[in-house]
């Protein structure tokens, strides 16, 4: 008898955890989702709808502004690809140093609720070519030392 006991126990610790765990999988997917997009691909989605994003692409010299001291910066975000695709992004907070006109960017956040704007909350800049080409020499060298 207390065999049959210890087995029932077993399956419903069994069964609670798993609930658990998959409830914790599905919550913090849903929840906490990200997409990764290019401006193309954003514009061709129902804008209100995408929650959270993320979109690269290449900061546009026309309609550029930047907030005195770097604080922040409007600017329409072009597709790498399609040229004639742009979005409108709004930033609030300290720029990158690396941050100007045709420089390719990530910004992280969400649209407007008329989805016209991308209220960003981040902006990386990517590292300009040079940087790469120094730190691809300097591995080499590293390489050839070790």
């Amino acid at each position: 008898m207390a065999k049959k006991s210890n087995k029932i126990v077993y399956a419903v610790a069994l069964v609670l955890f798993l609930g658990g765990l998959s409830y914790l999988i599905f919550s913090g997917l849903t929840q906490d989702s990200v997409y990764f997009l290019n401006v193309t691909e954003a514009l061709a989605q129902d804008r209100t709808a995408i929650g959270n994003a993320r979109l690269f692409g290449k900061v546009s010299p026309q309609r550029l502004a930047i907030a005195d001291g770097k604080l922040g910066a409007d600017f329409d975000l072009v597709d790498k690809v399609r040229h004639d695709k742009t979005l409108r992004v709004e930033y609030k907070g300290a720029l990158p140093d690396t941050f100007k006109a045709d420089v390719e960017v990530i910004v992280e956040g969400r649209f407007s609720p008329d989805g016209q704007v991308f209220l960003a909350k981040t902006l990386v800049t990517k590292c300009p070519s040079k940087y790469e080409e120094k730190s691809k020499q300097m591995d080499m060298q590293q390489g050839q030392a070790g």
